[in-house]
Parts: C-alpha cells; structure tokens; sequence
C-alpha cells in the first residue's frame, strides 16, 4: 500500500491524501488541452500548405507526402509505449520532455532547407506529438473523479473533434496572413509560442506526481506492437503513391504481429509481469473495448471527409484554402458546443447519448454529401451548411461521451497505455479513412468526366458506412447497458472505496 501510495501520491501520502483533489486541476486541464488541440491539429494542418511547401522547396510528390504522412505515422506508433511510460515514470514528466520535443522539432520544420529535412522534422514532431498525447487522457485520470471526470473527458473530446475539423481553416488563416513564398513555414512556426507558453504553465500547474509501478519496459510487446501497426499503417500512408497495391501484403502480417503481440502479453500477465498493454482492460474495464472499437470505426468515416471536403470546394468550386476551410465551419461550431454540454450529459444518459450524437452525424453528414451532390455550385457551401451544423452538435455527442465511457473505468495505473491503445485505433481509423475517401473521389471524378458533386457525394457517401458501423456498435452497447442491473450498473461511489481497487492508487 506504500509503494502504491507514492504511486499516485506525493511522497509518502496516505490514499486519502492521495485521492483529495488537485486545487490546480482545472487550470492544468486547459494546459494539457491546448497542448493537444495543438498536436492533433498538426494532422491536417499542413494538407492545405503542400502546393507552396513542394514548389518552394522543388519536391517531388511522393517525398511531400511524407511531410503529412510521416507525422501521423510517426505519431500512432509513439502512442502506446508513451502511454505505458507515462505510467511508469510519471506522466508529468513525459508530457514536459514531450512538450519541449515538439516545440524544438516544429521549429526544425519550419526552418528546413530541404524536403528530407522537413521530412525528418515532421517524423520526429510524429514522435514527440505520440509521446505527448496518452499524457493528456491519463492525466484527466489522475486529476478528476465522478462527474468532474465526465465534464473534463467532454472538454477533452471536444478539443479532439474540432482540432480535426478546423485544420483548413486554421491553415488558410495562417497563409493569408503569412502571405508569400515563404508562408507555409509559418503553420510550423506558430507552434513556438504557443508551445513555450503551455510548457511554462505546465511547470507551475501540473500535479507533480512521483512515478508509478516500476519494472523493466516490456521490449518484446513495444516491437510487436509497433512492427504490427507499422505494416497497418504504411499501406495507408502510402496510398497515393501506390502504396496499397505494392505493399498489400502488409496487411495479413499486420495481423499477424498484433495477434502475436495479444499473446505475448496475456503470457506476461501470467507470469505476474508489467505487460505494455494489459489485455485484462479488454475484461475488467467495463467499455473500454466497444469505445476503442466504436472510436476506430468512427474516425475511418469522421477523419476521411475533411480531404475530400478540401478537393471538392478547392478543385471543383475553386474556392481558396480559407474559403474552403470556412465551408465547413458550420460543423466545427456545432462539435465544440456539443461537446462541452455533451460531457455534463454523459453520466445521465450513458451510450444513449453516443447513439443520439451518431444519428446526428449520418443525418448531418448524409444530407451533406445529398446537397453537394444536387444543389449548384454558387450555392452548395451556404445550402450545406445546415445540415453540417446538425453533423457537428452529433459529432460533439460522439468522441467526448465516448472517451469519457471507454476511459472512466479504467484503473489509473493503466491509465497512459489505455489512453494510448484507444488513440492508437483512431489513429489507425484514421489512416484508412484519409486514403479510402480521396482515392474513391479520384476513382469516381476520373469515370464521370470531372464530375465533382457525384465525387464527393460518393465519398462522403462511403463514409457514412463506417459511421454507420459505430451506431451499430453504439446501440449494442446501449441496449446491453439497459439489460444490466441497476445495482451492477452504477459502482459504489457514496463512500470513496468502492473504486479503490480498480484506480489502484
């Protein structure tokens, strides 16, 4: 109990002392959310500079893909490691080194001569940005409890949602702005000050915890797992330049490395090992294997529209990078409201509450791609932006009540490698999303003769499907949860003990 106490704790604190709240904790979670909005927006930021990033910089396509590719890569397979080091070493300290990481590495980027050494920059920001994210989630574990935990989780969520949604816009503000040859280095440098700022306030506000359970890292499991999301996730990134025709057979070895990782570390578990990812969190952790899953279908559909939103009002309607990103801002809007009431909502209404929000975003995301399809170009952003409006308030009751109910049972000692495993599969969800839906709006502009309103119909059409598959998910859990006994449902919380054992302070 001591060791556990100095786990969680400070020093040589009692479990009630260690379980009292943090006065700073809300404050520090606006650090650690500012700091995320920030990484997760460098995923899409950087799509709408690489016109004026490959002309200033004499590139080839294929190495400009990897400016975009190579972060995202780099960044799924940092997650759960980082997670599990969190864990280990304390998740103050890994967020702070993390932090300073991406701060020195954007400032690389921004000042590369060369296309390889902007690569390198991206691929290393990838890294910093994967060690920094699990950081954010586990935090909130450790710092709130009860409703407090679902408000922050909704605030969380939401930081999510819109860092996605608002990549374009953000980016065309940026290059109207930095108006010039040079502007694009401008979307890397203004992660400087906001960087220094966040690392300063996470010095003076983050809970100074001491480290978790010690034990050596788990090598075999970090390069299984790595080695298996890797051969995931390169046919992906790589798709434009041919990637999943050449490298297909990634795919079934894939497979093949996760399910040996799976074994290895139920076979750590037996042996009374520190497994990287604890395969009893698929079991004991009430949701968290139908929100990671729910969360991995989602994104395939959520993360592939904005692309193809960016292709049809740029290429097809001829709007400029800041005319297309406030297109969609309707949906950007919507998700940011809906989120933070969505996290005061969730202990009330539970998977409901997901099940609502996932109707929302087919209708919303349905009637859209109808519109685009139908409606005349001078007229297809303002009839669009309804409906998007209506897909993002769904969208803001998706990813937030999700995280909050996969994450809230979670033992706090898993809490790094748990958070990381769940955006791991967004990741990846991701990844297929973003090669799937260009490379069918391709497929569909080239047979019907430029034809852009049937494109994006028919790709933000084919998104639905995963979208879809979430509800399906979201509704089997919800009509589960109905069936469960009130009793079972709801775990002791009136006298502090009855989640002792499960947060494993």
């Amino acid at each position: 109990m001591e060791s556990d106490a100095r786990a969680e704790g400070r020093g040589g604190n009692t479990s009630q002392e260690a379980d009292r709240p943090d006065a700073n904790r809300w404050r520090a979670l606006w650090v650690t959310l500012v700091a995320g909005f920030m990484i997760l927006l460098d995923v899409t930021i950087v799509a709408v500079a690489l016109p004026s990033l490959q002309r200033d910089l004499n590139a080839s396509v294929a190495s400009v893909q990897w400016v975009v590719s190579g972060y995202a890569l780099a960044f799924a397979l940092a997650l759960v490691t980082a997670g599990r080091l969190g864990d280990a070493l304390g998740r103050r300290r890994v967020f702070l080194l993390a932090l300073t990481g991406f701060v020195v590495f954007s400032a690389a980027a921004g000042a590369a001569p060369t296309v390889v050494w902007l690569v390198v920059a991206r691929l290393a920001q990838g890294v910093a940005a994967g060690c920094l994210a699990p950081q954010n989630s586990a935090l909130i574990q450790q710092m709130f409890r009860g409703a407090e935990r679902g408000r922050a989780f909704g605030l969380f969520g939401g930081t999510v949602g819109v860092s996605s949604a608002v990549g374009p816009i953000v980016c065309g503000l940026v290059l109207t702005v930095a108006d010039g040859p040079q502007g694009w280095r401008w979307i890397f440098y203004v992660n400087i000050p906001v960087g220094v700022l966040c690392l300063f306030l996470g010095h003076r506000l983050l809970p100074r915890t001491g480290p978790g359970r010690r034990g050596g890292l788990d090598l075999p499991g970090v390069v299984l797992l790595g080695t298996g999301v890797l051969a995931l996730m390169l046919p992906l990134v790589l798709a434009e330049s041919g990637g999943l025709r050449r490298l297909w057979w990634l795919f079934p070895a894939g497979l093949v490395l996760l399910a040996a990782f799976a074994r290895w570390e139920r076979r750590v578990v037996d042996r009374e090992g520190q497994p990287l990812l604890d395969p009893r969190l698929l079991t004991s952790a009430r949701g968290y294997a139908t929100g990671a899953g729910l969360a991995t279908l989602y994104f395939v559909g959520f993360s592939g529209v904005w692309l193809v939103f960016a292709l049809f009002f740029q290429n097809g309607l001829g709007y400029s990078p800041l005319q297309s990103g406030l297109a969609v801002t309707p949906f950007a809007i919507g998700s940011a409201s809906a989120a933070v009431v969505a996290g005061r909502l969730v202990e009330r209404l539970g998977r409901l509450l997901t099940v609502i929000g996932l109707v929302g975003v087919v209708l919303g995301l349905g009637g859209t791609a109808l519109i685009l399809w139908l409606v005349p170009a001078h007229l297809a952003a303002w009839c669009a932006a309804p409906v998007l409006l209506l897909g993002g308030l769904g969208s803001g009751c998706v990813i937030s009540p999700n995280v909050t109910m996969t994450l809230r049972e979670v033992p706090v000692r898993m809490a790094g490698a748990a958070g990381g495993a769940m955006q791991t599969g967004q990741r990846l969800g991701g990844a297929l999303g973003t090669a799937a839906l260009p490379g069918l709006f391709y497929l569909v502009l080239g047979s019907t003769g430029k034809d852009y309103h049937a494109a994006v119909a028919a790709s933000v059409g084919s998104g639905l499907v995963a979208v879809l598959g979430a509800l399906a998910v979201a509704v089997l859990d919800w009509r589960r949860d109905r069936a469960r006994p009130v009793a079972q449902d709801r775990p002791q919380r009136a006298s502090g003990h009855g989640r002792a054992p499960a947060e494993g302070h």
